[in-house]
């Protein structure tokens, strides 16, 4: 189990002055100031939303970044099989691999190397 510390290291932000004020709203939490059910309502509004992609998407994306299927999967830590599939629409990514494809949108490929 990680700890609330290194959990928080994890978390990606919408933009470093979302992080400076998710920071504060934690401490306010803690502090008893914050309400949980408010605190829940920040993290969505500071965090990197999650997007969902279509095949056409995945496909775009790799190139955007100048990658081979085989580069691109390295890079996530997945087979070149899978990237294959979401980009024939024989499969759809899901959870982790959905959040590390938004991450690549967002930051380029090196972010996640």
């Amino acid at each position: 189990m990680r700890s609330k510390k290194s959990a928080a290291k994890n978390l990606v932000y919408r933009s470093k002055i979302a992080a400076v004020l998710h920071q504060t709203a934690q401490d306010f939490h803690r502090a008893g100031v914050m309400s949980k059910r408010s605190m829940r309502e920040f993290d969505e509004s500071c965090l990197t939303p999650i997007r969902h992609f279509k095949p056409k998407d995945i496909e775009a994306l790799r190139k955007r970044e100048e990658a081979s299927q085989a580069v691109f999967a390295l890079h996530l830590g997945l087979s070149t099989n899978l990237i294959s599939q979401w980009e024939r629409g024989e499969k759809k990514p899901s959870g982790a691999s959905l959040k590390l494809l938004t991450l690549v949108d967002k930051n380029g490929l090196d972010f996640v190397a």
